[in-house]
C-alpha cells in the first residue's frame, strides 16, 4: 500500500523530531560534562594521625552543628578548627530520623560515622545529642519532635544502635532536647513525667549496650514561663518534677543550659531571671533530692552580639563574658565537668540573629571571639 504525501510529510517530521531530540539530549549530556570537568577537584580527605587538645582548661567545650554538613573536608576542617582552638569536648547531634527515615533498622550511618570518625582523629570528646522521630515514628502532620509513649520503644532501639556502634568512641549522650518547651515537646503541653518515661527506656537500652556510656537527662531550656503557660515550663520547676517523677535512677549526668542574656558570668543567681549562674540553682535542686553525686554538664550556653537584637551583647563583652564563663566553670563549679557553648559553626548563615552566636563563619573565617578563645586556651595572657 503507498502512503500519500500527507502521510509521508508526517513520517519525515516525525524523524526530524528524533534527529532533534537525539542532538539535544547529546547536547545536553555534553554541557554537563563540561560543568563537571570546570568544576575545582574535590579535596581528597584523609583521617590523618591521631591528634591531641592542647588547653590550659580540659572543660572548655563547644556546640558544633554539623548535622547538616555534607562534604567531608569542611566537617574535618571544623573539627580540626575546635581542636586547634583548644575545646576538647564537643555536642554534636545526631538525628534518629536521618539514620531510620523509612523504617526501623535502616541503618543509615555513614554521615555519623565520618562525624565521629574525625572528631575522635581530633582528639575530641563527643558528647552525642540523640532524638528528632522520623516519620513513621509519630503521627502524621507532627513535628519530629513529636514522640508518643507507643514509639519509647523504637527510640530506645535507636539509642541501643547508636551506643553499641560507636561503643569505643562515644562515652556520652544526650536524650532529647528542651523537653520543657512546648516547640521541642512537638508543640504538646509539656510532661516531666513523660519525659522521665522516655528517659527511663533509652537509659535502660543504652546500659545495655555499654555499661559504662554515661546518659544525660535534662538538657532543659533555661525559661520564665509562668504555671499554665502553653508554651514550656520553668526549668527548675520541671527538673523537680523529673525527681518526683522518679526521674534520678536514670541520668547519670544532668545536661543544663546556660544562656547569659545581657547579663555578665558572675551576675548572681535568681529563681526570677535568666543568666549563665542560674546553673547554680540546678544544681540546688539535685543537692535537695539526694542527687548531689551526679555532675552538671552544659551543653548549650554563651552570648549574642548582634546589633539590634535586645537579648545581645556588645562583641567585645561577648568575648569577655565567654572567657570569663569558661573560666568559672573550670575554677569554682568542681561539679560541672564541661561548658559547651552555643555554636562553633553553621553549614550555611541563618540570616538571622542566630549566627551572632557563632564562633567561625560558614567560610571558616575565625571570629573575634575564636581568636580571644584560643588565645585564652593557650595560656596568652597578653
Amino acid at each position: 500500500m503507498s502512503h500519500s504525501p500527507f502521510h509521508a510529510r508526517i513520517a519525515a517530521g516525525a524523524a526530524f523530531v528524533r534527529r532533534r531530540r537525539g542532538l539535544l539530549l547529546k547536547l545536553l549530556v555534553l554541557a554537563a560534562l563540561a560543568a563537571l570537568l570546570s568544576l575545582p577537584p574535590q579535596p581528597l580527605v584523609t583521617v590523618g594521625p591521631q591528634q591531641a587538645v592542647t588547653t590550659i582548661n580540659p572543660k572548655l567545650g563547644i556546640h558544633t552543628r554539623l548535622t547538616d554538613e555534607v562534604e567531608e573536608w569542611k566537617i574535618k576542617r571544623t573539627l580540626e578548627m575546635v581542636r586547634e582552638m583548644g575545646a576538647p569536648w564537643i555536642v554534636e547531634y545526631f538525628p534518629w530520623a536521618y539514620v531510620e527515615p523509612d523504617r526501623p533498622g535502616q541503618g543509615l550511618w555513614e554521615h555519623s560515622d565520618m562525624v565521629i570518625q574525625h572528631a575522635s582523629a581530633q582528639g575530641l570528646e563527643v558528647v552525642a545529642r540523640l532524638g528528632f522521630a522520623p516519620q513513621w515514628a509519630r503521627p502524621k502532620d507532627t513535628t519530629p519532635l513529636y514522640l508518643d509513649e507507643d514509639h519509647y520503644a523504637a527510640f530506645g532501639d535507636y539509642v541501643y544502635e547508636f551506643v553499641k556502634r560507636y561503643r569505643d568512641q562515644v562515652n556520652y549522650i544526650i536524650i532529647w532536647n528542651e523537653p520543657n518547651l512546648s516547640l521541642e515537646w512537638g508543640y504538646r503541653p509539656v510532661d516531666p513525667a513523660g519525659y522521665t518515661e522516655m528517659l527511663k527506656v533509652a537509659y535502660a537500652r543504652a546500659k545495655e549496650a555499654n555499661p559504662n556510656v554515661q546518659v544525660l537527662g535534662g538538657a532543659l531550656a533555661p525559661t520564665l514561663a509562668p504555671a499554665g503557660s502553653q508554651w514550656g515550663m520553668d526549668d527548675l520547676l520541671y527538673l523537680q518534677a523529673m525527681y518526683d517523677a522518679g526521674a534520678a535512677a536514670y541520668f547519670d549526668i544532668l545536661a543544663a543550659h546556660a544562656y547569659g542574656g545581657k547579663f555578665a558570668p558572675d551576675e548572681p543567681a535568681a529563681a526570677d531571671a535568666i543568666n549563665f549562674a542560674r546553673t547554680e540553682l540546678l544544681r540546688e535542686i539535685m543537692v535537695r533530692n539526694g542527687d548531689g553525686e551526679k555532675p552538671i554538664m552544659i551543653t548549650e550556653g554563651g552570648w549574642n552580639d548582634h546589633p539590634r537584637w535586645t537579648r545581645a551583647v556588645r562583641p567585645g563583652q561577648r568575648i569577655a563574658y565567654t572567657l570569663r564563663a569558661y573560666q568559672k566553670v573550670q575554677e569554682e563549679w568542681p561539679w560541672a565537668m564541661a561548658a559547651a557553648m552555643w555554636a562553633f559553626r553553621y553549614p550555611a548563615p541563618a540570616r538571622t540573629y542566630q549566627d551572632y552566636f557563632t564562633f567561625v563563619t560558614p567560610d571558616f573565617e575565625p571570629k573575634a571571639i575564636y581568636l580571644e578563645t584560643q588565645r585564652y586556651a593557650q595560656g596568652d595572657d597578653g
